[in-house]
């Protein structure tokens, strides 16, 4: 997977083209595969690439400030969040399933809070 930190601006405009939302958000995933590929358990492109991960990089300051961590630990919350959406994980359909996996990933890497806590 890539993971790549730009500009509020560019989320934004990514926001606005593929998810019909004029604003920026912290974190956008990418999937490489079909929704159909992701569904029979295939999370990955025929190359093996699992997709790519975009980060606000003024949102994710933004949050770090108001979680009281460094930005490094807030970046590391938006990638794992991202990873999960890469991985077919939908937090807003799935009853919990990806609250549970994110708490017990951050958990094993010694991160106190994730985005879905916050929200």
């Amino acid at each position: 997977m890539t993971v790549a930190i730009v500009t509020d601006a560019r989320v934004r405009a990514l926001n606005r083209h593929y998810r019909g939302k004029d604003q920026p958000t912290d974190v956008l995933s990418f999937p490489a595969s079909s929704s159909s590929a992701r569904r029979r358990g295939t999370p990955v492109d025929e190359r093996g690439y699992l997709g790519d991960v975009v980060i606000a990089a003024g949102v994710a300051a933004r949050q770090a400030r108001a979680a009281g961590h460094v930005l490094g630990t807030e970046l590391r919350v938006l990638a794992l969040h991202g990873l999960l959406h890469l991985l077919g994980y939908d937090h807003e359909h799935d009853d919990g399933r990806m609250a549970r996996l994110e708490r017990r990933l951050r958990k094993r890497g010694g991160l106190r809070e994730g985005l879905i806590e916050r929200a």
